[in-house]
């Protein structure tokens, strides 16, 4: 009997390699190469549609709208860019005990008294499915369990129930019987994602897929494990706070970006609708290094507070520390208030932090860092009721942030009195309740900060 062949598959990205290396050379990843069997195909593949494409002319082709399927979860639909789309796939990851498979499972309770749906579980028998559900007080009704993680047996499962919704939870645990590799190994893994994809558009089910996350917070697995599915969702937040959130990385059939904020509570995960309350602190008189910021997620405006601590150094390398924010833009931030506005910090460790553990990754961001970290360092807060956005560039200017205009009725709407903003986001018609000034650079926004506070 000849000896199985073994290659080196890279788990990032799924390049195979004839021998071990430190580093990925096709995605620069570090000790991500794994040995594994290589083995032939299954055989003969089709598309997803099942049969061999045939050439066809875009302008002969009519565009419509996909119907959506409500989840039932305002929050969730958000995410998902209205709800469900049939025959979409949807990849759904975050830390254990974050609450994925517990927000699937209110979903596909609500969705069961409309819908045939099925929920697999290969990781939890039927009696810790039932259990959970009693716990959190749903009402399963039509729901359909499936406890296998043979990947033929759960395809036939699917051909025969033919459900509008399935759930897969969780993809890394299954097989297929035409590779002999273990459950979550790179080829595995994509081959029985591959295959429940082209299940999901050939029959219209709706498939969600519940996916494993890596110690850095990535989704196990290969690469290309992304690139298969139509959405792509991470849940983010604490797993010590009550608080949750999603944002979708992609989303062939919404926008990108998006952001579902919910609280844990004894009876499930629920929507909160006001989650700019969740991002602010209620401080009972005004703070030092406390700024609020307008941020967009999505197609949804967000504030939140920026708080900052800069205090004396206490080694020859002052620390500089962002959490929730952009940790090499804090360098550059300070370098260009040391320039252009006059703030030295060289000898000063600087934290800035974004409460309530969202994310910020947009360089609106930068206006509302720099004024905290100017209130911190003069310990003098800012005037209350004042909120900011704006982009700081190398050579001082305060550039305009997109979608100015739904920013600034949030704030207003949530009660705030002033703004400093780019002078190129100021609204060509007074907005009720708010009183908004414009700035070029970043020292007149802080000599308007200094004024009125």
């Amino acid at each position: 009997m000849s000896k199985a062949k073994s290659a080196y598959v890279c788990s990032a990205c799924g390049a195979q390699l004839p021998r071990w290396q430190g580093q990925c050379p096709q995605c620069s990843a570090w000790n991500t190469l794994v040995e594994t069997v290589m083995e032939r195909g299954p055989g003969r593949r089709l598309g997803v549609a099942g049969a061999a494409a045939r050439m066809q002319m875009l302008a002969a082709l009519e565009a419509r709208e996909e119907p959506r399927i409500p989840s039932g979860i305002d929050e969730f639909d958000r995410v998902l860019g209205g709800g469900l789309v049939a025959g979409g796939v949807v990849l759904i990851g975050g830390d254990p005990g974050i609450g994925k498979s517990t927000l699937l499972l209110q979903a596909l309770c609500r969705l069961a008294d409309t819908y045939p749906v099925v929920y697999v579980s290969g990781e939890e028998s039927g009696e810790q499915v039932a259990l959970r559900a009693q716990r959190l007080q749903l009402t399963p009704g039509s729901l359909w369990l499936l406890t296998e993680i043979n990947l033929e047996r759960i395809l036939d499962s699917l051909r025969e129930t033919a459900p509008r919704v399935a759930v897969i939870d969780s993809i890394q645990t299954l097989y297929s019987e035409n590779l002999q590799s273990a459950p979550g190994s790179v080829g595995q893994v994509r081959e029985c994602a591959a295959q429940l994809t082209r299940h999901a558009k050939q029959s219209g089910t709706t498939l969600i897929l519940v996916g494993h996350v890596t110690k850095d917070g990535a989704l196990a697995g290969p690469r290309v494990l992304e690139h298969i599915v139509d959405t792509v969702l991470y849940f983010e937040g604490d797993t010590q706070s009550s608080f949750r959130l999603i944002r979708a990385f992609k989303n062939r059939f919404g926008a990108v970006n998006e952001l579902g904020v919910f609280a844990m509570t004894e009876r499930g995960l629920k929507g909160v609708s006001n989650p700019s309350a969740l991002f602010l602190s209620q401080h009972a008189a005004a703070v030092a290094g406390s700024c609020v910021l307008v941020t967009q997620e999505g197609t949804r405006p967000l504030l939140v507070e920026i708080q900052a601590l800069v205090d004396s150094a206490q080694s020859p390398n002052p620390r500089r520390l962002s959490v929730g924010l952009e940790p090499t833009r804090l360098a550059m931030l300070l370098a260009v208030a040391h320039r252009h506005a006059g703030i030295a910090c060289f000898d000063q460790d600087v934290f800035v932090n974004a409460v309530g553990g969202v994310k910020i990754a947009e360089p609106a961001a930068d206006l509302a860092i720099l004024l905290a970290v100017a209130s911190s360092l003069r310990d003098r807060p800012l005037p209350d009721g004042l909120a900011v956005f704006g982009e700081v560039g190398l050579a001082g200017e305060i550039r305009p942030a997109p979608r100015g205009q739904e920013r600034l009725r949030e704030a207003a709407k949530l009660g705030f009195k002033s703004a400093i903003v780019p002078r190129a986001n100021l609204p060509r018609q007074p907005i009720a309740g708010i009183d908004i000034r414009g700035v070029d650079r970043i020292d007149q926004a802080l000599e308007l900060a200094r004024e009125a506070g």
